[in-house]
């Protein structure tokens, strides 16, 4: 993991620090607000340059897995985020609507260091990403009208909107680039050329971060208790979610490096989506993209002890490739 990559939660927290600083000054925030966005699609378009979608056919070997992890993420998960947003934020429903954007989009970046941290089979990990992203992008507006539709007053024909600008755009052009480039270098520069954007993805997203605080910090100033309430929640989904896929990959005969696949698919949640979704879906509630905005505080420092865990209890009696 690159070193920008392994502070990736310091310079989120520095990012939100500064932002805050510069937005006091005065007009600094409008403009602040325009860049929040284009940073956004940045992230995103570099974070599908690396989802290599011939890795389809790769998952397919393991359907038993793949069926048990897309399962878990995409019904299980859904109705944990239902339950833990209702009983953590019944009174705050903009928070409700970010807690649950966070949650029911499954990571498709940064649970590929983790899983490889862990020593688990990153190979499997990479085949899940197309599945992971198009499901994602199908269900979000779903998720949200059914889980959501009563907290707020759901844009619906707007967030299907941002979802195809946001996410389909970025996605269409980055198989564009990945096929362009392999046809003029070839396949092997392209996956190395997009193994290397890791920490391009990290300094836009703190670009992004940092001007959102910029446009949005007097706000956030107003409600200081806002990473409080996102925090508790976030902790429970990550005890509970990490409970109930050690028990699943025990019921289903995972090995040690599926188990580690399994249990960061399944933790790792997709900030940057969510967030690039809220802000163009919900730009009159600036709470809702506040909230994804923290995920990552909380998840990023959860997920490196998750591989020190995993690691101290493997339980197949041989040494990590990496001690």
């Amino acid at each position: 993991m690159h070193p920008v990559e392994r502070f990736q939660t310091g310079l989120l927290i520095l990012a939100m620090g500064v932002g805050i600083a510069l937005g006091q000054r005065a007009g600094l925030a409008a403009v602040a607000d325009r860049a929040v966005l284009p940073a956004l699609l940045g992230v995103l378009f570099l974070t599908f340059l690396g989802v290599p979608l011939r890795e389809v056919r790769g998952a397919l070997a393991n359907r038993r897995f793949v069926a048990t992890s897309l399962g878990f993420n995409f019904l299980w998960t859904p109705l944990l985020a239902a339950g833990l947003a209702t009983l953590f934020l019944r009174d705050h429903p903009d928070l409700r609507v970010g807690l649950l954007m966070l949650l029911v989009t499954p990571c498709t970046d940064w649970y590929l260091a983790f899983t490889d941290l862990a020593d688990g089979n990153v190979p499997l990990a990479t085949s899940l990403l197309p599945y992971n992203l198009f499901l994602q992008v199908a269900l979000l507006p779903v998720y949200l009208y059914v889980f959501a539709g009563a907290a707020v007053d759901l844009p619906v024909a707007a967030l299907v909107e941002a979802v195809l600008f946001v996410l389909v755009g970025p996605l269409v052009g980055a198989a564009v680039a990945r096929y362009a480039a392999a046809r003029l270098r070839g396949r092997e520069w392209i996956a190395r050329a997009a193994d290397r954007t890791g920490p391009a993805q990290v300094v836009l997203l703190a670009v992004a971060v940092g001007a959102m605080f910029a446009s949005q910090g007097a706000l956030l100033l107003e409600r200081p208790l806002v990473p409080v309430l996102i925090g508790a929640p976030l902790l429970a989904f990550f005890a509970i979610n990490f409970l109930a896929g050690t028990l699943v990959s025990h019921v289903s005969g995972f090995d040690y490096e599926d188990r580690v696949c399994f249990a960061c698919t399944t933790l790792a949640r997709n900030s940057p989506t969510a967030l690039a979704v809220a802000v163009a879906a919900f730009p009159n509630r600036p709470l809702i993209a506040l909230a994804l905005v923290v995920g990552p505080l909380v998840e990023l420092p959860l997920l490196s002890v998750l591989t020190r865990v995993l690691r101290a209890t493997r339980g197949d009696g041989s040494t990590p490739a990496s001690a």
